[in-house]
């Protein structure tokens, strides 16, 4: 029996499970997109069809870049960093949460991008457990990162995917990773960031269930803006993890990515 298609639709949104979520967006096949070998790990890069025509050209990195990840609902976003001159670039570690493995994989993505002329200090954008990643791989590199920017950014371990489910990634028993959980959790490790002074910026629904804004960016911003960090938090309301475009077609993640791109440190004009 055939549901009616008003009724498919609210199944579907049902067994989805995403409050306020858009339709899938088909991702495009951008112009002159490139995929990429770093090391064993597939990655991808967006040039920008007009970078500046001086310096190194400016880029963001996305995470996580996986199979079906960035999709449509970048779209938004990626069509007005390209048309600013900014390139798009992310590589595929598979569902590393920020291990040590995973952290040398952005490392031959950073060190191959610097050596075809892109900026040492490209700006992040986390998506989701793309804040296990990013941040992992920043807090260790503070000197070749211009910002980070998060939609709705995991930032501890603990609360997802929980010490169960990340441990293996980390070779430890979920035992051995609560106990050195300050050694491999971002939001514990934050001081060299806010040493250098790297602006952080968090876009979080105040609904999510999944990835809790009191144990993610809410905690990263009191711990950050503590150790003299600049950090803003925008708070969602009646936003929960899902797919409603605003967190993708935010005018202020997008002005933050370009401030800090389109204008590089003294070093790289």
């Amino acid at each position: 029996m055939r549901l009616p298609s008003a009724l498919l639709l609210v199944a579907l949104a049902a067994a989805v499970g995403l409050r306020g979520a858009a339709p899938p967006t088909p991702a495009p096949a951008w112009s002159g997109e490139e995929r990429l070998a770093a090391g064993e790990h597939r990655a991808f890069l967006i040039p920008a069809p007009q970078p500046p025509d001086r310096g190194p050209r400016p880029w963001v990195w996305y995470a996580p870049t996986l199979p079906n990840l960035p999709g449509g609902h970048e779209n938004w976003l990626f069509t007005r960093l390209l048309a600013a001159g900014v390139s798009i670039a992310g590589v595929d570690v598979g569902e590393s949460y920020g291990n040590a493995p995973g952290r040398a994989g952005f490392d031959r993505l950073h060190a191959l991008l610097v050596a075809r002329g892109y900026s040492s200090r490209p700006a992040l954008l986390a998506r989701s457990r793309g804040g296990l990643m990013l941040l992992s791989w920043a807090v260790e590199r503070p000197g070749q990162v211009a910002a980070v920017a998060g939609i709705y950014p995991v930032t501890n371990l603990a609360s997802y995917p929980g010490l169960e489910r990340a441990a293996p990634a980390f070779g430890l028993t979920p035992a051995e990773l609560a106990a050195q959980l300050a050694r491999h959790n971002p939001v514990d490790r934050l001081a060299p960031l806010a040493a250098a002074r790297v602006p952080l910026l968090a876009l979080h629904g105040d609904q999510d269930r999944l990835v809790p804004l009191a144990d993610n960016s809410t905690l990263l911003h009191a711990r950050y803006t503590a150790l003299g960090g600049p950090m803003e938090l925008l708070v969602v309301p009646g936003q929960g993890h899902s797919l409603w475009p605003g967190f993708f077609e935010d005018p202020r993640v997008l002005a933050f990515l370009l401030r800090h791109t389109l204008t590089p440190p003294p070093r790289e004009r």
